[in-house]
């Protein structure tokens, strides 16, 4: 049996963090607008569900696509410090994908600016088939040529009955049905925002009916967050909510891979459904009280606390 319980495939980025004390609806083309803060932090799928995950206490090793480049040097210096192995063999010709995320003190908006560069020359000769013997694959979002390698990964898992969790983003949400079938078709947890939901449905149906339209598709559980509202499980004809508890919130970046990764980690651990839903959401709230996507990363001994602290009910209706 393998040692690594879980295989995180997907992207790894280097996020910029800038503050602006003026509203982002004010700026005009032309502006020159003074920064409050910057902050350099490592982020991406991939990175983020293995750091969280190895901080849950959970074998877990990464599958991603870096540059040969400063930011690569940095995101590198980042998973070493979470003891996380990156198991891609070669390096892109293009740079490491890079966000800026600009975000305002007068307003509690954002705009992200993202660049693609080498998560997208993930191929089928950066790792072996071995690599991906694992207890669990968790899938977050590959795009251009790396997709079609995230779907040969989906089979593979598929046909050696490996657990697969998908998480993906908006990108791919919109593509459809048909472009994300073959994934689906293999996955075990499929999570997204209510807004993936939606856009991978093309329907603004209630959230039970979103669930239970996206199980026919062939994942077994279900889950749909909605930031700050309740959000909804769906797993073996039972739908699940949770409240996340009222926190004061300074960055959201990270917080549904913070989610993600935690529920799988109580999935793991063999916490009941409703008890890795709690661990995921006080992992996530964790996240969001600071800047960056790992700085708030919680342990199971503190995750518990937190539990506690919080008094996190979770409601069943069948």
């Amino acid at each position: 049996m393998s040692k690594t319980d879980v295989l995180c495939v997907g992207s790894a980025t280097l996020d910029h963090f800038l503050t602006i004390d003026r509203s982002i609806s004010s700026i005009k083309l032309g502006d020159k607008v003074l920064v409050s803060s910057l902050e350099m932090h490592s982020g991406g799928g991939a990175t983020n569900a293995g750091a969280a995950l190895a901080k849950l206490g959970v074998r877990v090793k990464i599958l991603t696509k870096l540059g040969n480049d400063h930011a690569a040097t940095i995101v590198k210096k980042e998973l070493h410090r979470y003891g996380l192995t990156n198991l891609a063999r070669t390096s892109s010709k293009k740079s490491t994908d890079v966000s800026t995320i600009i975000s305002s003190t007068k307003e509690k908006d954002r705009v992200i600016y993202v660049h693609k560069g080498a998560s997208l020359d993930l191929t089928e000769h950066d790792f072996t088939k071995s690599d991906l013997n694992v207890r669990w694959i968790y899938l977050a979002t590959l795009l251009g040529k790396s997709f079609q390698t995230a779907k040969k990964i989906a089979a593979y898992a598929q046909q050696k009955e490996i657990n697969l969790l998908f998480n993906p983003s908006l990108y791919l949400a919109k593509q459809g049905i048909a472009i994300l079938n073959p994934v689906l078709r293999a996955t075990t947890i499929l999570v997204l925002n209510k807004e993936e939901a939606q856009a991978l449905l093309k329907s603004t149906a209630p959230t039970p009916l979103l669930l239970q339209k996206l199980h026919h598709l062939g994942p077994k559980t279900v889950i749909i967050t909605d930031g700050s509202r309740k959000l909804y499980a769906y797993a073996a004809g039972t739908i699940y909510s949770l409240l996340p508890p009222n926190v004061k919130i300074v960055h959201t970046a990270g917080a549904g891979d913070a989610f993600t990764a935690g529920f799988l980690a109580g999935i793991i651990k063999k916490y009941s459904l409703e008890d890795a839903l709690r661990l995921g959401q006080v992992n996530s709230t964790a996240v969001i009280q600071d800047i960056g996507a790992k700085s708030k990363l919680v342990s199971e001994r503190e995750a518990q606390k937190m539990i506690k602290k919080y008094n996190i009910k979770v409601y069943k209706n069948r």
